[in-house]
């Protein structure tokens, strides 16, 4: 199968801020072997790797933004809070979730699991759309690094050529 991208851009929705100017990238059949899901984004400058599932009520890092593939089963998780989009999400696939991008597990199979990673190996926040936390994750979720290449591929395509034009 071939590798499919897709984008959804969320507005702040006043509880979760998501991110002002880059879309969340969905990459459908991103990796054929997920075995090498960690070696590959770790190749291309993601790192602070975990292994697990997402967690069920939403979320969001506002210094950082985040690689998740899929490595085993599937799931459909929310993005952009409330009123975001519930997408599928199966082994291989992958999504690049730009800094201040909620995210939740809606449903999952069993033994769905995920492998997560930082541009730069930066040491994520967590932020759950509490009001006193706010104020200062909008100035950091500005801030967030861009990544020196694409999680996925390596290069700057295709997520630099949709977050940078």
């Amino acid at each position: 199968m071939e590798r499919e991208t897709q984008t959804y851009f969320f507005p702040d929705d006043g509880r979760i801020p998501n991110h002002p100017d880059f879309p969340l990238v969905v990459y459908q059949n991103a990796l054929k072997d997920t075995g090498l899901a960690e070696r590959i984004v770790t190749r291309h400058g993601w790192s602070n790797s975990w292994s697990g599932s997402v967690f069920p009520y939403h979320h969001y890092h506002s210094n950082t933004h985040e690689v998740l593939i899929a490595l085993r089963r599937e799931a459909v998780i929310q993005f952009g809070g409330e009123k975001g989009a519930a997408i599928p999400f199966k082994s291989g696939d992958a999504v690049v979730i730009p800094a201040g991008v909620g995210h939740k597990k809606l449903s999952s199979s069993p033994d769905f699991t995920v492998l997560g990673a930082y541009p730069g190996g930066v040491q994520y926040d967590m932020k759950t759309g509490k009001p006193n936390e706010r104020e200062e994750a909008v100035k950091q979720i500005k801030q967030a690094a861009l990544p020196a290449n694409d999680p996925i591929t390596g290069k700057r395509e295709p997520l630099l050529e949709i977050w940078v034009k």
